[in-house]
């Protein structure tokens, strides 16, 4: 008897640590503040060794969230999120440096882009020849 009244404290303790944040304050009035001003931007990003994201199992993984002000566990999010704000938030507009020099080794990379850019859905996967050639992006958002 005196385990089964630990488990269910113990449940009871789990569940309302788990789905408490979840509940909201019944009766509450909808809430009447302003409508934010910012557009939401929030993406996953992701980067694996492969052919095709469907064939990749992602080998690292981070969050970009671009408004309203930068955040997520990307390393450099302030300097992502000015950057694909500068090319208006599309990822092929990223352009390669001309000063690296690249093998020509084939161990493919894989990077992909889920979540929503100022409102927008957003969906992008590119693949590169290597990792080399990944980091030859004129651009750190995809430095992870």
């Amino acid at each position: 008897m005196r385990n089964t009244a630990r488990w269910a404290a113990t449940l009871t303790f789990a569940a309302t640590a788990v789905c408490g944040p979840l509940t909201g304050v019944a009766g509450a009035a909808p809430d009447t503040a302003a409508p934010s001003l910012y557009a939401p931007s929030a993406l996953v990003l992701t980067t694996g060794h492969g052919d095709t994201a469907a064939t990749v199992t992602p080998e690292r993984a981070v969050t970009l969230n671009c408004a309203p002000t930068p955040s997520g566990t990307h390393p450099a999010a302030g300097l992502a999120c000015a950057e694909l704000r500068g090319v208006g938030g599309d990822f092929a507009a990223l352009k390669t440096r001309d000063d690296v020099w690249c093998t020509k080794r084939y161990e493919p990379v894989v990077v992909t882009v889920q979540g929503v850019w100022q409102g927008q859905r957003v969906s992008y996967e590119r693949t590169f020849g290597n990792t080399c050639a990944k980091d030859a992006l004129n651009s750190s958002v995809f430095a992870f």
